[in-house]
């Protein structure tokens, strides 16, 4: 993709109202809900797409997650972490990328920035969901003893929030016992 080519695409994609041309081969497109950057380097031969996900801070308990992400989930676009911010990023050879690609990267990476944390901290559940099931087996413990523990966890404290109301906690622990018990027959 020429320039030319790339601006045109990111005017069809946004409106040429939202598309600010930052330096030569760089663009930026601010709307009211993200900020995306796509820059050419310099001997125009690579692209790169950037669009900020969230504070590094926030996201720091879950860059394994992130990084599971990049191996099996993002497709084209992967996470990064820069500056302090998770980013999602695109990087493709200028020569052979083709509109239809560039397109598809960017709604790749929107998609990444509207998922934000809610994919990698279901990940995060399911991983720690599994580590319970194969602690409880490993002591011996019935699918029953091991939600009796729940609930008890949940009755203490150590689960859930704190100003969570009766109806919220049964609705939680309900999901947990689902899970668990699709999880509880399956091989550790």
């Amino acid at each position: 993709m020429t320039q030319a080519e790339i601006a045109a695409t990111l005017i069809e994609l946004f409106g040429a109202e939202v598309l600010q041309t930052i330096a030569p081969g760089s663009w930026q497109i601010e709307t009211s809900a993200f900020r995306l950057l796509a820059l050419v380097s310099e001997d125009n031969s690579w692209l790169r797409v950037l669009l900020p996900i969230m504070p590094l801070q926030e996201a720091e308990p879950f860059l394994t997650q992130f990084l599971e992400a990049n191996f099996d989930d993002t497709q084209e676009t992967r996470y990064a972490v820069y500056d302090g911010v998770v980013w999602g990023v695109f990087q493709h050879n200028s020569g052979t990328l083709t509109s239809a690609d560039f397109a598809s990267a960017i709604a790749r990476l929107k998609s990444l920035y509207e998922t934000g944390l809610n994919d990698v901290f279901n990940q995060l559940i399911e991983t720690r969901i599994r580590q319970i099931v194969q602690a409880a087996k490993q002591q011996g413990q019935s699918l029953q003893a091991t939600m009796q523990n729940l609930d008890r966890f949940y009755a203490e404290g150590l689960l859930g929030e704190i100003d969570q109301n009766a109806a919220v906690r049964e609705q939680v622990l309900t999901a947990w016992r689902n899970r668990l018990e699709k999880l509880w027959d399956e091989q550790y």
